[in-house]
């Protein structure tokens, strides 16, 4: 079967940049989490100094557990997630891509960066009109996050080469799909661009 008949959504004038899960536990190798992805990082660096130069709001999210009873069911299946206590360094964002100070770190238990948080709040107080999400990984959390935020209404980008996932297959079928029906897929350099349009109108 074909992919429906899809159009074409740009960001508007306000978008927010999401990064989704950057810290240790999954951007490091020796993380049960994490892989190897460098230039995952590398690209997220980039995009969110773009964000930052074009005075617009970068959000960050990390998986945070104070106790068993949080997310019981998701760490029951993927009993690796137990790692993501509070005071591990393990949540805390990747120095190669930090928060400033200004920058909210918003903690999660679930998959989705809207999920049990206050990020809808946070976008609505902000006026966000429309998201780019990166992060770790693909197939997962940011997935969750894309749709999510497709769900509150927002048009949404993923810049593929800002996402990163452990599994090659999963990271190009759900690149696939969100493309197909949840947001638009674009390449590094083409959100660049975006963004310095977007620029020229701030």
């Amino acid at each position: 079967m074909t992919d429906l008949a899809r159009r074409r959504l740009d960001l508007l004038l306000n978008p927010a940049l999401i990064v989704v899960d950057m810290s240790y536990g999954f951007t490091q190798s020796d993380s049960p989490l994490g892989g190897e992805f460098g230039a995952t990082v590398d690209a997220a660096a980039e995009l969110i100094q773009a964000f930052r130069s074009a005075g617009l709001t970068v959000i960050y999210t990390t998986v945070v557990y104070d106790s068993p009873e949080q997310a019981s069911v998701f760490r029951e299946r993927l009993p690796s997630l137990d790692i993501l206590q509070r005071g591990s360094r393990w949540v805390e964002i990747d120095a190669r891509v930090a928060p400033t100070d200004l920058e909210p770190v918003i903690e999660k238990q679930f998959p989705s960066a809207f999920a049990g948080t206050n990020l809808a709040q946070h976008l609505n107080t902000h006026e966000i009109d429309s998201l780019v999400v990166i992060g770790l990984t693909t197939s997962g959390c940011v997935r969750a996050t894309v749709v999510d935020g497709l769900s509150q209404n927002y048009r949404v980008w993923v810049v593929k080469e800002a996402v990163g996932d452990r599994n090659l297959t999963a990271q190009d079928a759900n690149l696939h799909d969100m493309n197909a029906k949840y947001a638009e897929v674009v390449s590094l350099s083409e959100a660049m661009d975006h963004l310095r349009q977007i620029g020229g109108h701030l």
